[in-house]
């Protein structure tokens, strides 16, 4: 009898097995995350669902409330308008120029400057290199009014060379992520091309900057983003109207009446078309160039 009893108290002292077992566990984690995620994407989305929508609608839908999502009807027009109402394409052709030669300046000075941390050994290097980070910390709006004098006596104001040569003086951000990419490149291959005669140009050209192809492009795309879609720059050193670019010319329309709001939506997806094609197309490049930055310091 009492041998029975313990048996039953053993019985009621073992843990019950979990009604959940890990791998169910993992899977409902894995399905909230991937909900919020979702949840994410579509808040995200919503502004850019809306500009599509008030891009193609007649103007007495768009102050509608609550809004109606669906244009009804569709006006494609509002597309030739947009690109007619303000000269467009000549301020689409002034970015694209501005936007040219800064990447050009940009990947020349950004990789060299990265070469020069990363694989040279030389005097107050690390020094120089903690200077450059402590720059980062330095907001823009501190510099604005000393470069403007600076330009301003250089005659370069009315002109695009304020918004070009700073580009070709690299810059702290993009200097420290190639760098970083720079430093996963074995250093036997430095060593190699030494021993075949190569110089540390001829090191830098011939053999890093051929395996840098996703840090080169993830300073294009970076370099592309920041002067296609800069407002603050030309705004304060641009004052022809002829030499306006599109974030000038997309004020323009706020500038001529409320009632432009439509084309305004309009001129504003066909400026951020490039950005995104170019994101789309180089998108594993980037990625790649971004995750390669961290993996050794």
């Amino acid at each position: 009898m009492s041998t029975t009893v313990t048996e039953q108290r053993l019985e009621l002292t073992k843990p019950t097995a979990s009604r959940i077992t890990l791998g169910q566990r993992r899977t409902l984690g894995n399905g909230f995350v991937h909900l919020l995620l979702w949840v994410g994407v579509v808040l995200m989305f919503i502004p850019l669902a809306w500009t599509i929508s008030t891009s193609l609608k007649p103007i007495s839908d768009v102050y509608l409330f609550p809004p109606k999502w669906l244009p009804d009807p569709i006006r494609w027009e509002n597309y030739r308008e947009a690109v007619t109402t303000v000269p467009f394409l000549r301020y689409t052709w002034n970015t694209s120029v501005i936007t040219g030669l800064s990447i050009l300046g940009k990947v020349i000075s950004v990789t060299l400057v990265a070469f020069a941390f990363s694989r040279l050994q030389w005097w107050g290097r690390d020094v120089l290199f903690l200077v450059m980070l402590a720059t980062l910390m330095l907001p823009p709006q501190v510099t604005l009014i000393p470069q403007f004098i600076l330009f301003k006596e250089l005659k370069w104001v009315d002109t695009y060379l304020p918004l070009i040569v700073p580009d070709f003086f690299g810059g702290p951000f993009l200097t420290f992520l190639v760098r970083q990419f720079f430093l996963t490149l074995p250093r036997d291959l430095d060593d190699a091309a030494r021993i075949d005669g190569c110089s540390s140009f001829g090191v830098y050209w011939r053999i890093i900057m051929p395996l840098a192809k996703p840090a080169v492009v993830m300073v294009i795309i970076f370099a592309f983003n920041g002067n296609w879609n800069e407002f603050l720059l030309p705004l304060i050193y641009i004052f022809s109207q002829d030499k306006f670019t599109l974030a000038l010319g997309l004020r323009m329309f706020q500038g001529e009446s409320s009632t432009s709001m439509h084309l305004l939506m309009a001129a504003s997806l066909l400026t951020m078309l490039p950005v995104l094609i170019l994101f789309f197309l180089t998108q594993r490049y980037f990625i790649q160039g971004i995750v390669f930055t961290g993996v050794k310091s």
